[in-house]
């Protein structure tokens, strides 16, 4: 980039990712989200211009990864050592949703050639994502503890990785399954922390974890939608129009969208959904029981 060249919203999220430290990349973030939101970022890549976007974002060192299997049992937040377990784990799982976010501009928002709708949502859902970090580590202070002390795994990251090559997939894995997933844990970990006694974790969880979530799941259930529908018109300019149907829910979901969401996710997630769904909140990032409940069962013809 010339010195007189302003730089894009690609070439920001770049930045993001190659920044190791979680605290800065947080920080670093929501600058690059509210310039690009104010206007200040107005590109949002360089038409001619391709970027190498890491397989792995820069991460601390410091914090110790163990395999999924291996991970300490959290507990259900009863002692103090249990409640540090968990906000730890959640704090973990939103220093990689930093990633994410920035990682789903950089790698394919030129690539696949999306709407500039497609880069704002991210970037606001990039912005939550760094403003829980931040917060939930320093709740991990006020309990005596800090991001880093307990061991921690990237299981986020290996989907990531699987889905690397495909923005349908990217959307349906990450933004479908695994954000959904924390709709559906969320209201009984805010029930526990109550029960134990810490209403402030409770009230983080509650007042702006649990309702910003549903918003990023509704951003990948929307784009993966409008995917969908485009693919059925590849010649059509018509973006707004094509969004518009997608968020009315006037897509023919039950012909094309949802059989291919299933075929998607069981080709990349391992083994069936688990039950129970928060389905009030599923609803609310646009997608019911049909998306979902077929893929609690396995198949029949799986090996």
């Amino acid at each position: 980039m010339g010195p007189h060249e302003e730089e894009t919203l690609v070439e920001a999220a770049l930045r993001v990712l190659n920044t190791a430290d979680p605290f800065e990349k947080a920080r670093l973030g929501d600058s690059v989200a509210t310039r690009w939101l104010h206007g200040a970022i107005n590109e949002s890549y360089h038409p001619s211009r391709d970027l190498l976007v890491p397989d792995r974002p820069a991460r601390l060192s410091s914090v110790k990864l163990v395999a999924p299997s291996l991970m300490p049992k959290l507990g259900k937040a009863g002692s103090l050592q249990s409640r540090i377990a968990i906000v730890h784990s959640l704090a973990h799982t939103e220093s990689w949703a930093i990633d994410l976010s920035w990682d789903i501009i950089a790698r394919f928002g030129k690539q696949e050639a999306m709407p500039r709708e497609f880069f704002t949502d991210f970037v606001k859902v990039a912005q939550d994502e760094g403003r829980h970090f931040t917060l939930l580590a320093a709740r991990l202070e006020e309990l005596g503890s800090y991001y880093g002390a307990l061991p921690a795994h990237d299981g986020l990251w290996d989907s990531a990785t699987a889905t690397s090559k495909d923005l349908l997939s990217r959307l349906a894995v990450e933004h479908c399954v695994h954000e959904a997933r924390g709709l559906d844990v969320l209201p009984t970990t805010i029930l526990r922390f109550r029960n134990g006694g810490d209403n402030t974790t409770a009230d983080l969880l509650e007042s702006v974890v649990y309702p910003e979530e549903v918003t990023h799941c509704a951003a990948g259930v929307k784009w993966f939608k409008y995917l969908c529908q485009r693919s059925r018109n590849p010649t059509s300019d018509q973006e707004e129009q094509e969004i518009y149907a997608m968020e009315s829910g006037t897509t023919t979901e039950g012909n094309e969208v949802i059989p291919k969401f299933h075929a998607i996710v069981r080709a990349y997630f391992r083994g069936p959904l688990k039950p129970p769904f928060n389905e009030a909140a599923r609803k609310a990032a646009g997608f019911g029981p049909e998306w979902y409940e077929p893929l609690a069962v396995k198949e029949a013809n799986a090996q």
